[in-house]
């Protein structure tokens, strides 16, 4: 089981974590809600639990719970800029459906 960085989302996490001054990396997780079921969650790291899986890429981590690892297998996160909007893109090889905001999606 894996999940990867583009290096573009890493060069972007590097910068938000540099800015917030601390954290080990991104937590990467999946939420019952949005339109289609389940929304991909984001948020930086101070310490990670005994059964989180962590993934090391471009010198950033993404650690993992192991309810969403499943969920979120083979999954690469990118950072994209398109005209004036910015924001992660989740390519998600288990996803059936999305929604038009890209952030829920089904199993």
């Amino acid at each position: 089981m894996s999940v990867s960085l583009t290096p573009a989302a890493a060069r972007h996490v590097q910068k938000s974590l540099s800015k917030r001054g601390s954290g080990l990396g991104l937590r990467l997780a999946v939420k019952t809600s949005g339109c289609n079921g389940f929304a991909y969650g984001l948020e930086f790291v101070d310490a990670t639990n005994p059964e989180d899986a962590c993934f090391e890429q471009h010198g950033v981590k993404v650690i993992v719970d192991p309810r969403s690892l499943s969920m979120l297998d083979g999954t690469e996160l990118d950072f994209v800029r398109e005209g004036l909007n910015e924001g992660f893109k989740f390519n998600n090889p288990n996803a059936k459906a999305n929604c038009g905001c890209g952030e829920s999606f089904t199993v």
